[in-house]
Parts: structure tokens; sequence; C-alpha cells
């Protein structure tokens, strides 16, 4: 497996990200959204580069099952969410490929009338992208490969991996 970035990359980039959120929300409520279940160790790691208080939510949104590459019927499960009304959200995602989840959970997000929603992706495979949605805390832009590791599966496997890797 061919290592596109270091656990070292990572903590690196994670950290400037929560420094960057940080300045961007200070002296404002923040909930963190994490999408479930690649997005827990991003989630993880960012929360604590995020020097602004904050809640914590999950959300569950799959459009790939089993051995899939390719996404499939996207569901969403948002009933386990905080209360978000007057509260700035942010949406935590591991990738973002076609757009689609994080389109469609921004607007339903929306409904529960936050302050305002951010988003933040650790990955982005910008030439796979089909929405407008444009991602406002990148951690790296990516080629379209299928990646693993740092929270990210294959088929449930791979996530432990401190480093993010392409898989063959």
């Amino acid at each position: 497996m061919q290592t596109l970035f270091t656990a070292r990359e990572i903590a690196e980039r994670v950290q400037r990200l929560g420094d960057e959120i940080s300045r961007d929300f200070q002296d404002s409520p923040l909930t963190v959204i994490g999408v479930l279940h690649g997005s827990v160790v991003f989630v993880a790691d960012l929360m604590r580069a995020i020097a602004t208080p904050h809640q914590l939510g999950f959300v569950t949104a799959s459009s790939y099952r089993g051995t899939a590459t390719a996404p499939e019927e996207l569901r969403l499960d948002l009933d386990s969410l905080p209360d978000l009304a007057g509260r700035n959200v942010l949406l935590v995602d591991d990738i973002l490929d076609t757009g689609r989840t994080l389109s469609a959970l921004t607007v339903r997000l929306a409904e529960c009338e936050p302050r305002a929603v951010r988003t933040a992706v650790l990955l982005w495979k910008k030439e796979r992208t089909e929405t407008v949605i444009m991602p406002d805390y990148v951690g790296f832009e990516i080629p379209n490969r299928f990646v693993v590791g740092y929270g990210l599966d294959f088929n449930g496997d791979y996530r432990h991996l401190p480093y993010i890797g392409v898989l063959d």
C-alpha cells in the first residue's frame, strides 16, 4: 500500500485546522458534528486541536456499503443530534468525494435552525465533486484514488491505520 500522508503530516495539518477553527469561532457557541463512522479519528484529533469550547454530536451517513468502491443510495440518520438552534455548527467528515453527503447533511442541519453551518473535511477529491458545495476547511486535496486509514475503511477494515494510504 502506498502511503499518501504520514501520521506526522496528518497531525500537523489537523493542528493547523484546529488553530484556524479556533480563531474563526472564538467567543461563539460551537457544536462539532462528526459524520459516522469514517470521521471518528479525525473528529477526535480535531476537537482536541480546537481551543474554543464546543459541544459534540454525531450523525450517520452512509453511501458505501460492504466492498463497494462507488457510492450508492445515501442514508442519513440525525436522530441523536444535540440541540443546534442558535449555535454555530461545524460539520466534520473524513472525505468529500461526490459532495452528495455533505450537501444533503448541510441542508438537513439547516432545518435545526443553527446560527451557521460550516464544513470541514480531512480529504477532498476535488475532481470527483458533483455538487456546488465548497468545504470551509480542508486538510488535503487528493487525486481520485481509493484511500484508507485514519478512520477511512474498505469493508470495515483499515480504519486503525495511523496514516492514509492508497488501496491497491
